[in-house]
């Protein structure tokens, strides 16, 4: 039968901490669509858990009236694994910035999606360390000037989507801070998969990097920049449709033509549950430097067995196989000499 709906609201998500960002930052914008998000899982709030690094992202346990943990740097994705496979019953979520997650915590990220491990990460991109005032972050552009590049950074920046996709992520999306509605799709998205969902935020910092994204939110220039990708929906875009993605015969990579100009059978449909990661890493190199041709939406939707899943099989396997229980079996073992073998 199905659970009864909680009627959980908006207002059963917010706590009773003073929020504490700078007035106008994305984050705000994130934390309203999340709270308003969370009662559609239809979950108790005990059984939902928010676990963050450092940065000014991290903040946000503190704000969601849930269990959470503002953990250690870069960390998060370790100390969620741990939490995922060993409480199967809770929803357990990740939020992180560009700076958290892909400088000190780039190894962990990669890993956690190689895993597969059932989580949902948040990474919140703004292109800037905000907490630390200014310096350039993992994702900032060539030529950045910060306080700490004051000649422009010479860094070429990582592509957050194509990392996640280099590591075999079963779920990747993209979405920005102020569109609500797709924002709030996207999640609903990412909370339906089991596994590793991965959803980079592009978010704005109005005090270090005001304006980073504002071609693809201004109404002048969004239509033109904005690629919304829908499964099943042929790729085009622009204010009347004039524009299209094609995959170019011959040619490893996608290309954006006019549509006019294109026969409408060489039009890509989305398919966010191609098997092969090489067309959502396709699709993840679209954008150019100025941000036009960002695609937004679920790059990829794939199935594949979870690491929770894997390992709780594995100790069930191992508990089937005892005569004892697991108290006897440990002691005995321990008892046993200075060496023991695993059939």
């Amino acid at each position: 039968m199905p659970e009864t709906p909680l009627k959980l609201t908006l207002k059963d998500f917010k706590s009773d901490q003073e929020v504490r960002w700078c007035p106008g930052c994305g984050d705000y914008a994130i934390l309203a669509a999340v709270q308003a998000f969370m009662p559609e899982l239809n979950i108790p709030r005990e059984r939902i858990v928010f676990i963050s690094g450092i940065g000014c992202s991290s903040r946000f346990p503190y704000y969601m009236n849930t269990y959470g943990m503002h953990s250690i740097h870069g960390r998060a994705p370790a100390i969620a694994t741990g939490l995922s496979i060993s409480r199967p019953d809770l929803s357990v979520w990740v939020v992180t910035g560009d700076g958290d997650a892909l400088s000190i915590g780039g190894n962990h990220l990669i890993h956690v999606l190689r895993r597969n491990v059932n989580l949902k990460i948040l990474l919140f991109n703004n292109r800037i360390y905000g907490l630390t005032k200014g310096q350039y972050s993992p994702t900032s552009e060539l030529g950045k000037v910060t306080k700490s590049t004051p000649v422009g950074s010479a860094d070429s920046p990582f592509n957050p989507l194509s990392l996640a996709l280099g590591a075999d992520a079963t779920f990747v999306a993209r979405t920005l801070d102020t569109d609500r509605r797709h924002l709030q799709s996207v999640l609903r998205a990412a909370a339906d998969h089991n596994g590793s969902a991965f959803i980079e935020i592009y978010q704005n910092c109005n005090i270090f990097n005001d304006g980073a994204f504002d071609p693809l939110k201004e109404p002048e220039t969004r239509d033109d920049y904005l690629i919304r990708l829908e499964h099943g929906e042929p790729i085009t875009f622009g204010a009347d449709r004039q524009w299209c993605v094609v995959h170019p015969p011959g040619a490893f990579g996608l290309e954006v033509q006019r549509t006019a100009e294109t026969p409408a059978d060489h039009i890509l449909v989305h398919d966010a549950t191609v098997p092969e990661p090489a067309y959502a890493f396709a699709l993840s190199r679209l954008p150019d430097l100025d941000l036009r041709h960002t695609p937004i939406g679920v790059f990829r939707k794939v199935d594949r067995p979870s690491y929770d899943d894997l390992v709780r099989g594995q100790i069930e396997s191992a508990q089937s196989k005892l005569t004892g229980t697991p108290e006897e079996e440990l002691a005995g073992l321990l008892n046993s000499g200075d060496t023991w073998s695993i059939a």
